[in-house]
């Protein structure tokens, strides 16, 4: 048996103390969104950096900016200066879980069959402790690791990371190094290991409609003037198709992508599941393209918010103006610009009702990525996989936008970007009853193991792009 093999079993006999750790840093509700919680992230940052001293590593600190939430960097650099390093980014910060019907404590750790349940536990506390779990099992089995590890866990991710590139400015010699490995990604099942190659950007507008210079009596009027709210109506369903969905600015995707694609999970059942779908309410149908394609590479339309009238504010009146804040998935590789130059084209054309449309652009907080995984780095990581999941990982990508992906990809262009993490479709990320498929976080452990040994056999040089 290889070395890496037996500090993998040994891993494995460690997994039940990572889980322990893994469910005390979970109970700290670090919600990033809510000042009434900055110092449970700072709480939880201390501890985190406690831990890693205690652990070994070195150069450990809680880095601080003015502004901004803290994050924890740490080194163990015991491979020696002819190893490559690898940083491992992950984030500490949680969703909120205010007003979600969670059937467990959202911040009390609860353990129910191969599941763990509790805001974080996937997204993202689950992907960094796992790096950790590795880790251990190395150090305690052989003194060193056979490649260098430097650590960056933010305290912001979960409102954007809109500091992270400060931090990058302020702590260059951070995030030096010679491939980065970035935990906050999903597999598609709990037995297919995923490597993010794309995501969706996000961006926002605002459409108006206005036809009053004040509310007026529906019984006096109505049938004479137009109704806003009808108005509004009638230009959001332009913007989608038959099933819902967003008809302007869809792109052709390679043909062999798709077929790659195609037997992808996940299924109808997982959707159903994943999305919580209440019975008798279908998946949208797929109108001959792979689930993955609807997911990963095509734009998306929500609306997220209107004026149209609430229960409480009812009256019979014909109102002044309505408005939506809609929600734009830009699919990779496609301009935010040229996506909403195109939807506000049709927005504009001929009014119905005679009515004013204006329509404004607000500030995005996700660029779309596109990525090609080539090189060592991706072999090395397929060896690992195959090692711990009994198959290398399978290119996928990520409906939603992570702000931090984008920097890292513009910032840290020339090196090798493994993106991973221990989410499937059952997690719920963002949701209530979010949770974590406890075999899935023990694989991913064990392919750290070999992920480590794999990037360790390989030179600095030769993991340059």
């Amino acid at each position: 048996m290889s070395t890496a093999a037996t500090v993998a079993e040994h891993a494995r006999q460690g997994i039940p103390a990572a889980i322990h750790r893994l469910g005390e840093y979970l109970a700290i509700p670090a919600i990033s969104c809510d000042p009434a919680h900055h110092a449970d992230v700072r709480t939880l940052a201390h501890r985190i950096a406690e831990d890693l001293r205690a652990f070994g590593m070195t150069e450990v600190e809680v880095l601080e900016l003015e502004g901004a939430l803290p994050s924890v960097a740490a080194t163990l650099a015991t491979a020696g200066s002819d190893k490559p390093t690898a940083l491992i980014y992950g984030h500490l910060d949680l969703q909120p879980v205010k007003g979600e019907p969670w059937e467990t404590p959202p911040h009390q750790p609860t353990r129910k069959g191969d599941r763990l349940y509790a805001r974080g536990a996937a997204d993202d506390m689950g992907g960094w402790v796992s790096h950790m779990a590795a880790m251990k099992a190395w150090k305690d089995h052989t003194g060193a690791l056979p490649c260098n590890i430097k650590l960056f866990i933010e305290g912001e991710e979960e409102i954007g990371s809109p500091n992270l590139e400060r931090f990058m400015d302020a702590f260059p010699a951070r995030f030096e190094a010679d491939v980065m490995v970035l935990t906050d990604c999903e597999n598609p099942s709990v037995d297919v290991p995923g490597l993010t190659v794309s995501l969706r950007g996000l961006c926002e507008m605002e459409l108006v409609v206005e036809a009053l210079g004040a509310d007026i009596h529906s019984g006096l009027w109505g049938n004479m003037v137009p109704d806003v709210s009808i108005g509004l109506v009638r230009l959001l369903d332009r913007l989608c198709d038959e099933d819902g969905r967003l008809r302007i600015g869809r792109v052709d995707v390679p043909e062999d992508w798709r077929q790659s694609v195609a037997d992808l999970p996940p299924g109808p059942e997982a959707i159903a599941e994943g999305a919580h779908l209440l019975p008798g309410v279908p998946p949208l149908p797929l109108r001959g393209k792979p689930a993955a394609e609807w997911l990963w590479r095509q734009p998306a339309l929500t609306i997220v918010s209107t004026t149209l009238p609430t229960i409480d504010r009812k009256k019979n009146a014909l109102r002044t103006a309505a408005s939506a804040i809609l929600s734009i998935r830009v699919a990779p590789g496609q301009t935010p610009d040229a996506l909403l130059a195109a939807i506000s084209a049709e927005l504009l054309r001929d009014p119905p009702f005679g009515l004013r449309v204006r329509v404004n652009a607000l500030r995005g907080n996700g660029e779309s990525w596109l990525y090609e995984p080539r090189g060592p780095a991706f072999e090395a990581a397929d060896r690992a996989y195959t090692a711990a999941w009994g198959r290398p990982l399978v290119r996928v990508g990520i409906g939603g936008s992570i702000p931090f992906v984008a920097l890292f990809g513009r910032r840290f262009s020339r090196l090798p970007l493994i993106l991973n993490g221990v989410m499937d479709p059952a997690t719920t990320a963002h949701g209530p009853n979010e949770s974590l498929h406890l075999g899935v976080f023990e694989k991913a452990v064990v392919a750290n193991v070999f992920l480590y040994d794999e990037l360790g056999a390989l030179s600095p040089a030769a993991l340059q792009t």
